[in-house]
């Protein structure tokens, strides 16, 4: 029997905001990137130690940088952490990081306020 990949998570990562039971996202990215952990770990790119050790370093580092750990930003460094260990992994380049980065920035520069982001 296959167990549900958010009911692991939620086991290895207790500070995940849950609302019945179910992961709680504040903006669609936040819901992507876990998405995206969860499929690269079942594809077996990655072991929840080593996700959880590349989670673990960008929370510190955030912390060494003066940042309080409200929980508040607890996305973007599960978004730091993907792009480390997936750039670690060879699954994606630091150009191609720096370049969606950039894509980003200029997309939500020329986005109205209140509008999604459209890259």
């Amino acid at each position: 029997m296959k167990t549900d990949p958010f009911d692991h998570a939620a086991l290895t990562f207790p500070a995940l905001a849950r609302d019945g039971g179910e992961p709680v996202f504040r903006v669609p990215w936040e819901a992507q990137a876990f998405a995206l952990a969860l499929a690269l770990h079942e594809r077996g790119e990655f072991s929840w130690t080593e996700w959880s050790e590349a989670l673990s370093e960008a929370i510190a580092e955030a912390g060494r940088h003066g940042e309080a750990d409200t929980g508040e930003h607890y996305y973007r460094h599960w978004l730091r952490a993907l792009e480390r260990i997936a750039a670690r992994k060879g699954l994606v380049t630091e150009s191609l990081l720096r370049q969606r980065r950039d894509e980003w920035e200029a997309a939500a520069r020329r986005t109205p306020h209140g509008q999604p982001i459209q890259l």
